[in-house]
Order: structure tokens, then C-alpha cells, then sequence
């Protein structure tokens, strides 16, 4: 497969995941067409030699692994770690109101968007929506409005005219509800709104209960450039590095030939701090691996075993060289779109990424034939974080944050480099093969 190929199959991907419930389920869709089964939590848990499975929690964390042909207290965990979020906009419990005959939406800051990249674009809603059934039993599907559903129009800058001077700020509370439409008649907000969520779902209004709606932009996603070397779309940050590592692992030659249990896990709310039962400050991930090396062996010293057998890939996005602003990047660790995977350093351990877990990612990258840069913050700037600390530091085994160079991180729309997104998926592949 070409690296345009992989590119437009993560195109598709994004696009068919418009929030992080539409992505998990995604995922599942994925893992069952290579046989992998789903496991339940409240269950007892016998593993087969050999066996696929994987367990969703709360709809939005998913983790997948494969048992190898060695148990993991002689042969460890190979583990992809991934986010299924994105920052951006929620809804509010009671969003809809109304002034002037326009219906507007309230909604919530999720995470670290950048706000002014939400005005003027063809917006929408789509998550989860959790209703009494006819029997009297909550249950919860997924809704997405396909078409446009919002907008946040900007003001004129008769109005605002120092905005290109000053930038464009919102108030939080004040000026990002959307407007999504002219009252007719006595017609309430509030009403208005779940007969519209009774369209888009099919559930009686009466019936829903709450719900978890993301606001996403219907711009499908593309490829741009001279040469079309580039791709743009909303949440590459991170359903890219979700992407790569699920088409690394769903390879029967790497499914059936390796010696360690694979594992990707995709935790939900990283954008927030992780810290939920969903997240990587949560049990998800351990409690899986504890139940795995109980399936496989009753001794607890081979827990123990497995885990200084392991290592861990937290796989998130970096921040690639804009030379339109060259004075927010340290100049001697400027990362370059199309030229392969990022390690992420920072002395504070912002990230997971040390010499020997480097060394051994440069290692994998040779042996792939894959291009790789090193990447530090500027010391004036604070620095963001990633699943991998959190996780390394909760299992207790080695760790290396990478990720794949990106223009725009938190905007509605970024991009990144179409050889990239091949080449993160070839040197996963060559991580999950083994030594």
C-alpha cells in the first residue's frame, strides 16, 4: 500500500469519527473483522493460546490485545498507546435557548482548542445519547447529524476593528453559543432541540434522558499542496496515532508470528488531564493487564515479570516547524513535515521519552528504513504532556513518546505530512514484529 493510500484511509477514518464514542466503534468494527472478541468486564475471562480480544469501556476507551506465542512473563507487553479525543466544544445539559427569534446552543470548552478556529465553519453534533427504552432500561446509542447543523459566525470587523491587530477573543461564556435556528411561531428552545435530537437518533423526545454531544466540523477531510504532499482534516491530533498503531497491529503476519502480547490501548479524555475512569491515570489499562497475566498464570511473580518485560509507545502528535512563526521553536529541534516520526523529550518528564527508550525507537525506525527527529520545547514556553508519563509511571515499565509532526495542533482544522502517516505505521509494525 502506498503512503497516499494510508493517508486517505485515515482521511476515511477521521471522517467516520466525528466524536470519541463514534471512534472507539470504529475501532471495534476493525478488530472483529481480524477475529478479535469481545471480552466483558463483569465476566470471567478465559483466554484462549493465541486469542484476539479487546474490551470497551464507557463506549469511548477501547483496548485491544493478542496473546503471543510466548506467555508475558517471558516475553512482556508490546504496547501502542493512543487518544480517542479531541479538543474542542460540548454541549451543555440544558443548551438551548433563544433571543430574538434565533435558537442558539450553549456549550463547554473541552480541553485546548483554538476558539477562533471554530468560527464560520459548517458545524454539527455528534456522541452519545442515553434514553429510557420501552421496558423502562437506560440504554445509550450514537447520533451524528451528517449536514450542517451550527455555525459561530465571527463579527464584522466594522465591529471589531482591531482584530487583526489584537486577534480574535472570545468570551467563554458570552460569544461561543451557536446558532442553529429561527423560531417559528410559539416554538420553545428547549423543546425544539430534543425533537430535533428525536430526528437525528430516532428515540422519542420524551425517552432521552441526557447525553455527550461533541461539536465537529462536516468538512470532509483532504489532501493539499503542489504535489499534494499534505492532508488536512479536524482531530489528527490524535485519531492519526490511533490510526497508525490499529493498522500496525491488524496484520495477520504480526498477529500470528509474535512472541509478546500486543496490545493498543485508546484512552478517552487525555485532552483533559486523563484523570477518569476512561483515562490513562485510570485502572483501564492495568486492570487488563492484571487480568491477562491471571488468565494466563496464577502466579503473581509472573506479573511482576511481565511488566519489567514491557515497553510502552505512547503515540500523540508533535509539533512541526512553521516558518511563519520560526521564534516559537527552539532552532535546534525544528521537526519537518514528511520526514518521518518525532521522539519527544522534555527534562521534566512532560514526556515519557529517555535515552535507552530513544534509543531503542531509533533502532525500530532503522531496521523499518523510517526517517526520525528529535524534538525539546523552547524552555520559555510551558509544554504540553501525553498519555505516556501517566501510564509508564502507573505500570511501572519503560516508555517513549512519538508522534507524527502536525501543523495547527487544536485547531478545528490541522494538517500533516501524507509520507508521514506511513511511516509511523511501518516502524509500529516493526515494534509489534519483536526482536
Amino acid at each position: 500500500m502506498t503512503a497516499r493510500q494510508h493517508a486517505q484511509q485515515l482521511l476515511d477514518f477521521i471522517d467516520n469519527s466525528p466524536s470519541p464514542w463514534h471512534a472507539a466503534a470504529l475501532i471495534e468494527t476493525a478488530a472483529k473483522a481480524f477475529l478479535f472478541e469481545r471480552l466483558d468486564e463483569t465476566a470471567k475471562w478465559q483466554l484462549q493460546p493465541g486469542g484476539r480480544y479487546y474490551v470497551v469501556r464507557d463506549d469511548s476507551s477501547i483496548v485491544l490485545f493478542a496473546l503471543g506465542r510466548k506467555a508475558p512473563a517471558e516475553a512482556g507487553f508490546s504496547i501502542v498507546g493512543a487518544h480517542t479525543d479531541s479538543p474542542g466544544l460540548r454541549l451543555r445539559p440544558n443548551p438551548a435557548t433563544a433571543s430574538d427569534g434565533l435558537v442558539r446552543l450553549g456549550v463547554e470548552i473541552y480541553g485546548g482548542p483554538i476558539l477562533a478556529t471554530f468560527t464560520d465553519r459548517d458545524l454539527s453534533l455528534a456522541g452519545r445519547i442515553s434514553y429510557v427504552d420501552d421496558r423502562e432500561r437506560i440504554e445509550h446509542t450514537l447520533v451524528r447529524f451528517e449536514r450542517s447543523l451550527l455555525r459561530l459566525p465571527n463579527l464584522a470587523i466594522h465591529m471589531n476593528r482591531g482584530v487583526n491587530e489584537d486577534g480574535l477573543k472570545l468570551h467563554k461564556q458570552n460569544e461561543l453559543p451557536l446558532l442553529l435556528a429561527q423560531l417559528a411561531g410559539e416554538q420553545l428552545p428547549q423543546p425544539y432541540f430534543l425533537a430535533l435530537l428525536e430526528q437525528g437518533a430516532g428515540i422519542g423526545a420524551a425517552q432521552v434522558l441526557s447525553w455527550d454531544l461533541a461539536v465537529y466540523d462536516t468538512q470532509k477531510g483532504a489532501f493539499w499542496g503542489a504535489n499534494q504532499e499534505f492532508i488536512a482534516n479536524g482531530q489528527l491530533d490524535n485519531l492519526a496515532s490511533c490510526h497508525a498503531a490499529l493498522q500496525a497491529l491488524l496484520d495477520e503476519n504480526i498477529l500470528s508470528q509474535t512472541d509478546s502480547t500486543l496490545v493498543c490501548a485508546f484512552f478517552d479524555h487525555e485532552e483533559i488531564g486523563s484523570e477518569s475512569p476512561i483515562g490513562a491515570a485510570g485502572s483501564f489499562l492495568t486492570d487488563m493487564l492484571q487480568r491477562i497475566n491471571l488468565a494466563v498464570s496464577p502466579d503473581a511473580e509472573d506479573a511482576a515479570r511481565a511488566l519489567a518485560r514491557s515497553f510502552l509507545i505512547s503515540a500523540d502528535m508533535a509539533h512541526a516547524y512553521q516558518p511563519n512563526f520560526a521564534s516559537a521553536y527552539d532552532p535546534d529541534h525544528k521537526v519537518l513535515v514528511n520526514k518521518g516520526p518525532v521522539i519527544k523529550f522534555n527534562a521534566n518528564r512532560r514526556y515519557s521519552s529517555e535515552s535507552v527508550s530513544a534509543v531503542r525507537f531509533i533502532h525500530w525506525c532503522e531496521e523499518a528504513g523510517v526517517p526520525y527527529q528529535r524534538y525539546s520545547h523552547r524552555s520559555d514556553l510551558p509544554c504540553g504532556s501525553t498519555i505516556g508519563p501517566i501510564a509508564s509511571s502507573k505500570l511501572g515499565i519503560r516508555a517513549v513518546d512519538v508522534g507524527c509532526p502536525l501543523w495547527a495542533m487544536h485547531s478545528i482544522r490541522e494538517s500533516v505530512g501524507v509520507l508521514d502517516h506511513e511511516y509511523m505505521i511501518r516502524v509500529l509494525k516493526r515494534f509489534f514484529k519483536g526482536d
